[in-house]
């Protein structure tokens, strides 16, 4: 690792549903510009009393992560078999992941993973357009290499 490496090119990303897949599957071939992202995780509910208290109690959230493909990725494949098993059996699967960010050391491990929405057809101008698939995650733990 080398000092102040921000590099993700050499990241990895694997997903796993042991219901409907045999075996993990890494993803390829992301986005020009962005792989994945994660929106913000709420954790706390905050009120403020009339006479100036700030309250504050722990409450649970899904992580939601969005994954960006490129349009030749053949990733994407995998998440069309996905997106076709939840509609025939009318219940989503469920997902485990981890990713492992080599320049920094870190590694991230998801669980509880739900695919709540994706693109189902690319967007097409002069070239077609990436394709995200977002993965709300029930918790997702950091630890080191």
């Amino acid at each position: 690792m080398a000092d102040l490496d921000i590099t993700s090119a050499n990241s990895i990303f694997v997903l796993t549903a042991t219901s409907l897949l045999q075996a993990p599957f890494r993803l390829e071939n992301y986005a020009a510009d962005r792989a994945w992202d994660a929106e913000a995780l709420e954790m706390a509910e905050l009120q403020m009393s009339v006479d100036g208290y700030l309250n504050a109690g722990w409450v649970p959230n899904p992580v939601t992560q969005t994954i960006s493909l490129a349009s030749a990725s053949k990733s994407i494949a995998v998440f069309n078999m996905i997106i076709a098993a939840q509609n025939a059996a009318r219940s989503p699967y469920r997902f485990g992941g981890e990713i492992t960010l080599t320049s920094t050391g870190e590694k991230f491990t998801m669980v509880g993973g739900i695919l709540s929405s994706a693109t189902v057809l690319p967007a097409a101008g002069r070239v077609l357009e990436a394709r995200t698939y977002t993965i709300a995650w029930q918790s997702v733990t950091p630890a080191g290499i």
